[in-house]
């Protein structure tokens, strides 16, 4: 066998176990914030530039990394074999997840959007908790990364969550990796050098509550248009990424700007346009009833799944469904 079949089948677990990169290059892929092979297998050249890495050399390192984990051509009928590793994540409640042909899916984003109070980042607390759970009651024994821009994220509601689902609060909150992003840059480093941390941690569930709070702000009027949606791409391919390489579930919140020239039909839409819609694979357009705590989910787009409406409360406990008669989704 020829030395290239040998590094064609080695399988790597490090950068630092890539032959040909000497400890400086490590450090400084490390700098921009690849510290993973599945990180490294998911770049691309341009990406790799500020490391003082030459054309050939960025394809060699992104090849080798790529052998390590599976990334090629394959027919249809082996995607759809595929598919079954892809996993679910309750909702909280039966109807949600009804809407959602079972749960949030991992390796996908799925977008939370609405008016203030809607239920956003209360459904993202209710995720944290219930992604710990064993796969037979709805989670997916991992734990979760909480990206937070609004000051939203509360660990005392955390708490009552896991309470309201007979879990250990301690347990639960320690498996939760917070970190508050100050701005949209901050944003962008924080899931750029999230690899490791995800990793380390079985990160299953990454959110980040909201994603265009900060780009909203700092990014005024249509001279800066162009830069805000092209950082909001690539912020949200390097979020996209990190699920695929770890099979984990990505939820972002977004807000919603008024139409006011729409006198029928939704006067709201979400910020970030087309480059929002078309990255993230789900929908969810969330509102209020007239019914204090019941919420009404809408699902707006899905690759495959039809449109629908579906309604949940949310009480002390979390999320739960609107009919007294159901069981909470995951209690014993």
């Amino acid at each position: 066998m020829t030395e290239e079949g040998i590094a064609e089948e080695t399988k790597y677990e490090y950068v630092k176990d890539l032959p040909g990169i000497g400890p400086a290059t490590i450090q400084k892929l490390r700098e921009l914030g690849f510290n993973t092979i599945e990180s490294l297998a998911t770049a691309t050249m341009r990406e790799l530039e500020p490391a003082g890495i030459s054309e050939k050399k960025a394809l060699e390192i992104i090849r080798l990394a790529r052998s390590s984990i599976a990334l090629s051509f394959i027919r249809a009928d082996e995607l759809l074999k595929m598919r079954q590793n892809i996993l679910r994540l309750t909702a909280g409640s039966r109807e949600l997840d009804g809407l959602l042909g079972g749960g949030l899916e991992t390796q996908t984003i799925t977008e939370l959007y609405g008016e203030y109070g809607t239920g956003k980042s209360q459904i993202c607390h209710q995720l944290c908790v219930n992604v710990q759970l064993p796969p037979d009651r709805g989670g997916l024994g991992g734990g979760a990364l909480y990206i937070d821009t609004e000051n939203t994220f509360r660990t005392e509601r955390i708490v009552q969550m896991a309470e309201g689902l007979d879990l250990d609060s301690e347990e639960v909150v320690k498996n939760i990796i917070f970190a508050e992003a100050y701005t949209s840059d901050h944003q962008m480093f924080l899931v750029e050098n999230a690899d490791k941390v995800v990793k380390e941690n079985n990160i299953r569930l990454i959110i980040v509550d909201s994603l265009t709070s900060h780009f909203r702000s700092e990014y005024l009027g249509r001279e800066m248009l162009s830069e805000r949606q092209q950082k909001l791409n690539k912020h949200m391919h390097k979020l996209i990424r990190l699920a695929r390489a770890f099979n984990s579930v990505a939820v972002v919140t977004n807000q919603v700007m008024a139409k006011p020239n729409v006198f029928f039909g939704d006067a709201v839409h979400p910020v970030g346009g087309h480059i929002v819609a078309h990255t993230s694979h789900t929908r969810i357009f969330l509102r209020k009833s007239a019914r204090g705590p019941v919420r009404i989910a809408r699902l707006v787009s899905s690759p495959y799944l039809p449109e629908g409406e579906r309604t949940f409360k949310i009480t002390e406990d979390g999320i739960e469904d609107t009919e007294a008669d159901k069981p909470r989704q995951g209690r014993r």
